[in-house]
């Protein structure tokens, strides 16, 4: 943990896109990407991988080993992405956040050049 980071109890349910980018460019998160192979295949922000939310429930304890590690789960605009939270929060990945505004507002603000539907 570094010295400006919060502990778990006390992060946000969402993070803005700045934080977040900064978070991945530091190699302190992972970004996992709950929309559909179809929307995946338009745009993506690099480095995240895909879990659809329909699989989150039966893949998670596969894909996400470590319940302490910070977690950025994203979507289109976020709203799937904050249930896939909410699951994921109430079974002990408890730094698991949203990414405010999902890779719609992800392409507005960080990757303009990212492809938008």
């Amino acid at each position: 943990m570094t010295s400006n980071a919060k502990p778990a109890d006390e992060l946000p349910w969402e993070i803005e896109p700045t934080e977040a980018a900064a978070l991945l460019r530091a190699g302190e998160a992972r970004m996992i990407d709950v929309r559909e192979p179809d929307e995946w295949a338009v745009c993506r922000i690099e480095g995240s991988e895909l879990l659809p939310l329909g699989r989150v429930a039966a893949e998670a304890g596969a894909r996400l080993p470590d319940p302490g590690a910070r977690i950025l789960v994203t979507c289109h605009h976020g709203m799937r992405s904050l249930h896939a939270v909410q699951w994921l929060r109430a079974r002990g990945w408890d730094r698991a956040q949203s990414v405010a505004g999902g890779v719609d507002r992800w392409a507005e603000e960080i990757d303009p050049a990212m492809a938008r539907y």
